[in-house]
């Protein structure tokens, strides 16, 4: 009889350390003469999920892509867009990987998200700063199919996941602020997000336990393609 080999944890320390190493050197020559240490310590193991996480994913849904891609893939890029931002540090010191819808065409499109930073790790669904057009076909499908919204909280709140994001002060345009649904009317980003902890992100059936949090947000994806018109 033979017994396969232990599995070894995807993520380490080692993760963390480096990105806790970058926040307070957050400068391009450090970066640069640190590139081998981000390959193997943050880099490397980000694409190894993604790899793992690939089967998982399309079991979830076919139309959902786990591209494990060091430019262009499911790997957000550590580069920081600061043109608009006060903080010009060049890098991020966090890791985001999203296994977004595949007719999106950016981070905007429904997706599966992980998050890694030393402030606090989580898993996400759903839709984040989507356009105009895209938060008035969702508001509408609210609007107009209440009921199966209602249902998408309920299994989010039993998974233990919250809906968070930014919302509007005020009622938006073309909507009673008396309306049942109107605090989620209000939501500009559909966002369900699970903390998780190191103990969770450093174990060595991580993808599984992962795969099984984003089994328990289907219906949540299915309700913002469906709004959305496309396929899930």
């Amino acid at each position: 009889m033979t017994t396969s080999a232990p599995r070894e944890a995807i993520f380490t320390p080692d993760c963390l350390d480096f990105l806790a190493k970058l926040a307070s050197n957050n400068e391009r020559d450090w970066f640069k003469s640190h590139q081998s240490e981000y390959e193997a310590k943050v880099r490397t193991p980000a694409l190894n999920f993604i790899s793992v996480m690939a089967p998982h994913i399309a079991k979830l849904s076919p139309r959902l892509t786990a591209v494990p891609k060091k430019v262009g893939g499911s790997l957000m890029r550590p580069q920081r867009d600061a043109r608009f931002s006060k903080d010009k540090t060049p890098y991020k010191i966090n890791v985001g990987i999203q296994f977004r819808h595949f007719q999106g065409k950016d981070v905007h499109a429904p997706g599966l998200y992980l998050h890694i930073a030393n402030d606090g790790c989580f898993l996400g669904a759903g839709i984040w700063h989507p356009d105009s057009k895209a938060l008035s076909q969702i508001r509408s499908c609210i609007d107009d199919n209440p009921n199966a919204y209602k249902q998408a909280l309920k299994q989010l709140s039993d998974a233990g996941f919250n809906m968070e994001g930014d919302s509007l002060q005020r009622p938006p345009k073309g909507f009673d602020k008396h309306h049942p649904m109107i605090d989620e009317l209000k939501r500009k980003d559909f966002i369900a997000i699970k903390p998780l902890d190191t103990r969770q992100l450093f174990a060595e059936d991580f993808d599984t336990w992962c795969a099984k949090q984003f089994s328990q947000v289907n219906k949540l994806m299915g309700y913002l393609c469906f709004a959305l018109d496309l396929d899930y």
